[in-house]
């Protein structure tokens, strides 16, 4: 088995039992939350077109997107009524898809029970039945195959939205897929959806022999299916505390979803553990959210930019020079949100237009003043975040950019898009490693709209109180130049490395570690 493959193997336990976690529960919490809802709508004609509107207008949410709007929601809700919910990990996910699993069991119990012979609800009324008795000895019997069969339909759209979890913090398979995109093991992403589809046809199978069992009166059946889901609850559910932990406080790293930050996150974790601090990764955090995150504690620490929080988080528009932007969020960021900004690292990652060197000199563009005039014939690929940012709008507005088309994808796509001509123009970060290593021309701003972009280390209010913690990271304040950081972005987008062995490779360069791959 090949080193790529067997890491995929070692990670599998810790990723699953996650997994388990936000499928399972919400799967129950959905269970006993739609059927006593399904049956209410039996009862009351009014009652059912609303709970039937609800539910399917949860569905119209893209899955992503809700569970992002969980973490914004917790923080709001523990600012207001005072209370310490966790905005990060299970929780949100576990509520987000709790909603998700609602739509096929609520729909399932009301088409069940409306679908039993009414001359059987008649004959058991003459017999003297009450209402509930009716319900609980002739509809809920009769009605459960076709409920546990909107249970069946459940628990496979529960598995899939579950991969959508890395991005708020929680383990699960998605870890894989996140991480594989990024930075291009496509092992890792392949094995990601195996192992979901797997999971997905497990408990689909398990499921699908409590609904026989329901449907043939099997009670040896419905013990299988039933004990089979027990063990695999137990494993989710049981795994990390038989595991058990270190005993001491964790330092918690976050990381967007992109090579460099998961360099990054590679690299402080290495050193940290190097100097004695246990260390947590939560890797693929959305942007706003590894700021909420950091905001409520959720994590102690993370790397971002002083232009995205320029924008972003100070929403601002203007342009200054470096060094006075630093100095306005460290103020700022401290003041507001109880924020430290420790220092800048000694890089830039900012927003560019790139495009292949042999096609700008063939256009004799040098600028994005220069490419202007070219714009309306040309095709603009980026990331979904960038075409939703102040800097586009200034962008086009200084320059006049009026591109033919824009096109938006995942950021791991964009230097594959150029090259195939997908598109003519890319937005790139600078320090990306795979602007040389493509041939591509970076081009000047000479209007100076983007802001500038300084990778910044920034530590939660609690984490900064730590002087043992901040001396740690002290030293990585001007430590890392951009020609370090575009190397060891290069060794995984180019050369297949894994963030951890380019992180192991950043801290020796950068510290003077003299710790080998």
């Amino acid at each position: 088995m090949s080193g790529v493959w067997a890491a995929q193997w070692r990670l599998l336990p810790i990723a699953l039992e996650g997994h388990l976690r936000v499928t399972l529960i919400p799967l129950l919490l959905g269970v006993l939350c739609s059927v006593p809802l399904g049956v209410l709508a039996t009862r009351r004609p009014r009652v059912k077109t609303r709970v039937l509107a609800v539910v399917s207008g949860v569905q119209t949410i893209p899955g992503l997107a809700l569970l992002a709007l969980m973490v914004p929601v917790i923080v709001a809700m523990n600012q207001l009524l005072g209370l310490h919910l966790p905005a990060l990990g299970p929780l949100p996910v576990i509520v987000a898809l709790t909603l998700y699993s609602m739509l096929p069991i609520v729909r399932n119990t009301v088409a069940g029970i409306d679908g039993v012979d009414p001359a059987l609800v008649e004959a058991a009324r003459g017999l003297g039945m009450r209402d509930v008795q009716v319900l609980r000895q002739v509809q809920l019997p009769l009605a459960l195959p076709v409920i546990v069969a909107g249970i069946r339909t459940a628990t496979v759209w529960t598995v899939g939205m579950a991969t959508l979890a890395t991005p708020v913090g929680q383990t699960s398979l998605g870890n894989y897929i996140f991480a594989g995109l990024q930075t291009r093991t496509w092992q890792a992403v392949i094995f990601g959806c195996a192992a979901a589809a797997c999971l997905a046809l497990v408990l689909d199978g398990l499921v699908g022999l409590a609904e026989r069992a329901a449907r043939l009166r099997s009670p040896r059946r419905g013990a299988v299916a039933v004990g089979g889901l027990l063990a695999i609850a137990a494993l989710g559910l049981l795994g990390p505390a038989l595991r058990g932990g270190s005993g001491q406080p964790v330092v918690r790293i976050g990381a967007k979803p992109f090579t460099e930050q998961y360099v990054l996150s590679a690299a402080l974790a290495s050193d940290l553990q190097a100097k004695g601090f246990a260390t947590k990764r939560l890797d693929s955090l959305g942007s706003t959210v590894a700021f909420d995150a950091l905001v409520a504690g959720e994590i102690d620490l993370y790397v971002d930019y002083s232009g995205t929080l320029w924008t972003t988080i100070l929403k601002r528009q203007d342009v200054r020079p470096s060094g006075a932007v630093l100095d306005l969020l460290r103020e700022r960021l401290r003041t507001e949100h109880g924020v430290v900004l420790l220092g800048a690292l000694g890089f830039e990652n900012a927003y560019a237009l790139a495009l292949p060197q042999a096609r700008a000199d063939a256009l004799g563009v040098r600028s994005i003043a220069d490419l202007a005039p070219h714009a309306p014939d040309l095709v603009l690929g980026s990331d979904y975040e960038f075409f939703q940012r102040p800097e586009w709008d200034a962008l086009r507005t200084a320059y006049g950019l009026r591109f033919r088309a824009t096109r938006t994808m995942d950021a791991s796509f964009l230097f594959d898009a150029v090259r195939t001509r997908q598109a003519d123009v890319i937005t790139a970060y600078t320090s990306d490693g795979r602007i040389a290593a493509d041939h591509l021309a970076v081009l000047d701003d000479p209007k100076q709209v983007l802001p500038p972009y300084d990778a910044v280390l920034l530590l939660s209010k609690d984490a900064a109180s730590d002087p043992r913690l901040v001396a740690a990271l002290r030293p990585w304040v001007g430590a890392v130049s951009v020609q370090t950081m575009r190397e060891a972005n290069r060794r995984v987008d180019a050369e297949g490395q894994t963030p951890e062995a380019a992180g192991r490779w950043l801290r020796r360069t950068a510290l003077g570690s003299g710790e080998s791959d």
